[in-house]
């Protein structure tokens, strides 16, 4: 509970968090409980989802998952109507569907572990609280009923499978036909896997085994993947067969998000079609011009109702016949048509949901940032397309192959519908001299600092076993990814905004490569919530305010607490790390935030530091 008028329901979470947090295959850890979010196929509940309406991330989510993709479905909530109407019980059943997992539970009483479908335990389900279900240990000798808590151990591997950890294998080292009861003891208060210690209680077998050996690096202790989707109730079809690796139950590699975001800017120069657009959940079930009538009758046509029947369902069938007044956008590049609105401000068409200003660049800084532009209201809309497990999937945005090999799927078969979320809010657009950033690229310093972050990048591919000779974003994209870190931590710290509601978008290509050239960044709010819409991080792009916020960002890039450590370190000293100064004191954003995983980051770029000069792109005095 929170507050006096605000209850949060045990398992409660919002839509954004479906697609970041907790989405399908997750783990969710409750008071007593820890439960897997299922796939789509259990979602029994559609009629209670809302349709997104974007059509540039419906097509490049056919592209990913198929023609059959139908919809843009925000997770099932009911609304403001319905829950009026709703008793607390039919309340209750609106939402995600879970399933209990890890199977295996542990008695803190006796140190029993045993899986749920043991005669031992039994489930208790408190009708009217929901906090307190629980599995508990019947016939326990040394509790009454004591509730049995998840194990925190789990195996999974790295095309996304997830298994109970296989205890009685692991305990007698092999195949085995004992089926002794097993407990997991604590020989210490440290906590530590060394203290922790599986037994077998079966007269004459006795065996007992550490953790500390499953968390080692040999493959041989643990055997190979079974191809387990718990999420999806089955086994992969094929099998799987890879290496698997114990993980814990809280760790936050048991699950990556896989999701692709779009900015809902006008494709059409028609402001009846845009209108149309922004409402096609709805009008794509018009089949009539009658039925107009009653729409507008009962004023659900919004900005519509200043347009004829006819003229609105003319424009609804020429969109269902696939007719537009311009060419289909690039399914394949979704950040391109975003960067020519954004360019050009002055004949970008204005809607209710996208409006930009163009204001003059900050003093100091009319030689570096060629517009200012901002965005006044700005809807962005993202869709999950599946997940990943051990490895992010940033670590492969330029792989898409590998991409789609290792991402776990939401469904058993095609999905006819993804999870999806909208947020509108604003932002700040800076558009960086294309002649001063390719002048810059070229210097000597700056072409030495990309072999180092390029012989990095081999070297983390390698030590991954990822094909080597392509993917590297180039030293362009590192300076405004940099420069976009440093500007959005000054905005959190000076402005109030938290870390987590600021969000980045990086346009970088040099003018060889398609629809380049590109130089710009747009921080934009990316929360859920009253805090993204009150124009607070417009008024701060201002021209009297920016240019101070860019040169205190900068000042605090030239110091770090982590320093002279931060400040020295060579992205090619391990393959490890795909970063050069930078650390979480200086430039690491939260992973919502950052749009590569806090990967190619380094301020030596943007200034001189204690351990390098000469480099910066901002020099100082100039």
């Amino acid at each position: 509970m929170s507050g006096k008028k605000h209850v949060v329901k045990v398992g409660e979470s919002r839509s954004s968090q479906l697609l970041y947090t907790f989405g399908v295959g997750a783990l969710i850890d409750l008071p007593k409980l820890s439960v897997l979010v299922m796939g789509l196929e259990d979602w029994k509940n559609r009629h209670h989802c809302r349709k997104v309406s974007e059509e540039r991330l419906l097509k490049a989510v056919q592209n990913e998952l198929g023609e059959q993709v139908e919809n843009l479905l925000v997770p099932p909530h009911p609304d403001l109507h319905e829950a009026l109407t709703m008793d607390s019980f039919a309340k209750g059943r609106i939402g995600v569907p879970v399933a209990p997992f890890p199977r295996y539970l542990r008695c803190p009483a006796c140190n029993l572990l045993a899986p749920i479908s043991s005669p031992l335990v039994e489930f208790k389900k408190d009708l009217f609280r929901a906090e307190r279900n629980r599995y508990v240990h019947i016939n326990c000798q040394r509790g009454k009923s004591p509730v049995m808590l998840p194990v925190r151990f789990l195996v999974a591997c790295e095309h996304g499978h997830l298994d109970d950890f296989p205890w009685r294998l692991y305990v007698h080292k092999g195949p085995t036909d004992c089926m002794g009861r097993l407990e997991l003891r604590e020989l210490g208060a440290s906590g530590e896997p060394s203290a922790l210690e599986i037994r077998c209680l079966e007269k004459g077998c006795g065996a007992r085994r550490s953790m500390a050996e499953a968390l080692s690096r040999r493959r041989e202790v643990l055997p190979r993947c079974r191809g387990r989707r718990p999420h999806l109730r089955d086994f992969a079809q094929d099998g799987c067969g890879l290496p698997v690796r114990t993980i814990l139950l809280a760790s936050t590699n048991s699950w990556f998000s896989d999701t692709m975001t779009v900015l809902s800017v006008p494709v059409s120069s028609d402001p009846l079609s845009q209108l149309i657009e922004a409402q096609w959940p709805t009008l794509q079930h018009v089949t009539a011009p009658e039925i107009l009538s009653f729409m507008r009758n009962s004023d659900q046509l919004g900005q519509l109702a200043a347009h004829s029947n006819e003229d609105i369902f003319a424009s609804i069938q020429k969109k269902k016949q696939g007719g537009t007044d311009k060419d289909e956008p690039d399914i394949h590049d979704l950040k391109l048509p975003e960067w020519e609105v954004l360019s050009c401000p002055e004949e970008a068409k204005q809607s209710e949901d996208f409006h930009l200003r163009e204001v003059a660049a900050p003093q100091g800084y009319e030689d570096v940032l060629e517009k200012v532009v901002l965005a006044e209201r700005l809807r962005a809309v993202t869709a999950l397309l599946g997940f990943t497990r051990i490895a992010s999937p940033r670590d492969f945005i330029d792989d898409p192959q590998i991409l789609q090999s290792r991402r776990a799927p939401l469904s058993r078969g095609k999905p006819d519908f993804v999870p999806a979320t909208e947020v509108r809010g604003e932002g700040i657009f800076l558009k960086f001299d294309e002649g001063k950033i390719r002048k810059w690229c070229e210097e000597a310093e700056s072409l030495k600092r990309e072999e180092q972050f390029e012989r990095a990048y081999g070297m983390w591919r390698e030590a991954r076993g990822l094909p080597q000779g392509h993917g590297f974003p180039e030293i362009r994209y590192i300076l405004l990814h940099s420069f976009s870190h440093a500007l959005m931590r000054q905005l959190s710290l000076s402005c109030g905004y938290s870390a987590a509601s600021l969000k980045e978008r990086i346009y970088a290509r040099d003018v060889s490569e398609e629809g380049g050239p590109m130089a710009g960044i747009l921080i934009f709010t990316a929360a859920a919530d009253s805090e993204g819409t009150l124009g607070g991080l417009v008024s701060l792009g201002e021209t009297k305010r920016l240019g101070g916020y860019i040169q205190q960002a900068l000042e605090e890039m030239r110091l770090c607490a982590s320093d002279p450590l931060c400040a020295e370190h060579d992205p090619a000293q391990d393959d490890t790390t795909l970063h050069g100064a930078a650390c979480h004191a200086c430039l690491f954003a939260p992973e919502t935030s950052c749009e590569r995983g806090n990967l190619f980051l380094d301020r030596t770029l943007l200034v001189d530091t204690i351990a390098s000069s000469g480099r910066a792109f901002f020099k100082k005095g100039e």
